[in-house]
């Protein structure tokens, strides 16, 4: 029979380093990130915690979740959340899989985060990841926490899709197409002079706080433009070239459309109208760092203290597809770092959880340790033509990892030029799959 207990503060500072027990955090992702959503002392996660949110227990493939991030039956189940009763919802499922030994913790707000000698964690930049009632907060006009308190522009990224946007969107978004900031001869962002007019004609100054969401839609590889259907991968690509373009506080809402629509939240298909502004107010790019391009992601690839990760399917990366139907030549750069998005050029799996919302960075983290990708290095972040390799960079950014970067041009830019190198075939070393 299954045991299940509760456990006193001193009960799970005796456990919290043991290799055989997993504490399981069971409230939202963006409370274990590091949001104060019931203003506790200290925002995060105790140290060592396994995000599993309680919002989850109504998924049919939750234990296929619980058994990815590596808890077993074998081991000891601490359950906490914010209340008793999301411990308990969560802690029930684990009994119910024939876990033998679960627990429930109970006191994390009043004796756990308010004592500052007892360990916990959080996401470096967790300012930059926002979560719908922070959203909703600013639209009711008041000031939500961490707020820059300034003048601030929803935008529902889209590529050549405005149905996404017109079909629903969070009420007084405006939309913005990703090719108002690259182009589709290179899929590279545009020259600061177009970037500057684009920023300008949405409203958009250096000083605006940008928040950025998109809409899942499941792309389809036979159509003609499968990225449309992908639309928060195209606002944290947005993301990318605002930041460095040198706006100064770019934000995404953590799990797009689908966050605010899990929320409850009011949805309108109103056409809001961009209102222009005169001038962004700087030069741009105002973060020139933050993009690499081929003259230099070649020093990268002969430099020890830096490494070109690959941010595409393990098909794509043996050369077996190219991943996209305007990309003839299939292949890999050589000496690049195989980082594995998900299933194809219009997923990223691997990088999120089954809500959308970004995955567990411990766990990205892990996983890049293992493929040699650390944050000692210079990292360039690359995928076939910028999407995919702009949200694994944000992920790294979010992290605090000091020198990160996209190599914009990325597959589809290299493969163009045959006297660029590249190979096929399954490396010596198989990369750990995600």
């Amino acid at each position: 029979m299954a045991h299940l207990s509760e456990l006193s503060t001193s009960d799970l500072v005796k456990r919290l380093n043991n290799k055989d027990t997993r504490i399981i955090d069971a409230r939202p992702v963006d409370a274990y990130n590091g949001w104060r959503l019931k203003n506790e002392s200290r925002g995060g996660h105790i140290k060592n915690a396994k995000s599993l949110p309680v919002k989850w227990t109504s998924y049919m493939d939750w234990i296929e979740v619980v058994r990815s991030k590596q808890i077993l039956p074998e081991h000891k189940i601490v359950v906490y959340g914010y209340t008793p009763e999301q411990s308990q919802a969560v802690a029930s499922l684990f009994l119910k899989a024939r876990y033998p030994n679960v627990a429930i913790y109970n006191h994390f707000i009043k004796k756990w985060s308010s004592n500052e000698t007892l360990p916990m964690e959080h996401l470096d930049k967790y300012r930059q990841l926002v979560y719908p009632q922070w959203v909703k907060t600013v639209l009711e006009g008041k000031t939500p926490p961490e707020s820059n308190n300034g003048k601030t522009i929803i935008c529902h990224a889209h590529y050549r899709n405005r149905e996404a946007y017109l079909s629903g969107h969070i009420p007084g978004a405006i939309d913005i197409d990703t090719l108002a900031l690259e182009t589709p001869e290179t899929w590279n962002r545009r020259s600061p002079k177009e970037l500057k007019k684009a920023l300008e004609q949405h409203g958009i100054t250096k000083d605006t706080t940008v928040i950025l969401y998109g809409k899942y839609m499941a792309p389809d590889n036979r159509a003609d433009f499968p990225g449309s259907a992908a639309g928060h991968i195209g606002a944290i690509r947005c993301a990318f070239i605002m930041m460095y373009a040198g706006i100064k506080d770019v934000r995404v809402l953590n799990g797009g459309f689908q966050s605010w629509k899990d929320a409850g939240f009011e949805i309108s298909t109103n056409d809001v109208p961009k209102h222009p502004v005169a001038d962004f107010g700087s030069n741009i790019p105002g973060q020139p760092n933050l993009a690499v391009d081929i003259p230099e992601a070649k020093k990268m690839l002969a430099s020890k203290n830096a490494d070109l990760v690959c941010v595409r399917s393990w098909p794509e990366y043996i050369g077996k597809v190219s991943g996209y139907n305007y990309i003839e030549k299939k292949g890999r750069i050589p000496g690049a770092v195989f980082g594995n998005c998900g299933s194809d050029a219009y997923h990223m799996e691997n990088y999120r959880n089954v809500d959308h919302t970004t995955r567990e960075f411990h766990e990205i983290s892990e996983i890049w340790s293992e493929a040699g990708i650390t944050p000692d290095k210079h990292l360039a972040f690359y995928c076939g033509t910028g999407w995919r390799g702009s949200e694994a960079f944000f992920n790294a950014w979010l992290m605090g990892w000091p020198r990160v970067s996209v190599f914009d041009g990325g597959w589809f830019e290299w493969s163009n030029n045959p006297d660029n190198p590249y190979e096929t075939g399954i490396p010596e070393e198989q990369p750990r799959s995600y």
